[in-house]
């Protein structure tokens, strides 16, 4: 999101129609903290939150920031031969690279999670996608 609003990013990544798990911090801290009080000892509890594309969470944020949605659908081989240039230019610069081709294999995967035996065992509330993003728009984190 830092990216694509700070005008780093002009599009969509790849077809955009991959899906994430979005949580916000402040549900995972307190899942966690649900686990420790109600979960079951060797159980394991996915803190996730809304599964969505990157399409629908950049359309959802130009609403919420009044912005334009994104244009144009970058493929992941563009995205990946900046990875590359841009590790390379971090080796001369010394500075971070905005992106790094292992970065690109992961946005080359679906990463959809269920977080229902969190909601049932454990009580567990995670925000919507679209409070979550409003709330790091007023806090303009990006």
């Amino acid at each position: 999101m830092i990216e694509r609003f700070s005008g780093r990013l002009p599009g969509y990544i790849g077809n955009g129609n991959d899906k994430c798990s979005f949580s916000h911090v402040d549900d995972v801290v307190e899942g966690h903290i649900a686990a420790m009080e109600k979960g079951k000892i060797g159980e394991r509890y996915l803190l996730t939150g809304e599964n969505a594309s990157f399409n629908q969470v950049f359309d959802m944020a130009a609403v919420i920031t009044n912005t334009r949605k994104p244009m144009v659908s970058i493929p992941l081989w563009v995205i990946e031969l900046y990875g590359w240039l841009s590790v390379l230019f971090s080796r001369i610069t010394g500075k971070l690279p905005l992106i790094s081709p292992p970065t690109v294999d992961v946005l080359r995967h679906q990463w959809e999670y269920s977080c229902e035996k969190a909601k049932r065992e454990l009580d567990y509330k995670p925000r919507s996608l679209r409070e979550g993003l409003a709330e790091g728009a007023g806090c303009k984190i990006w």
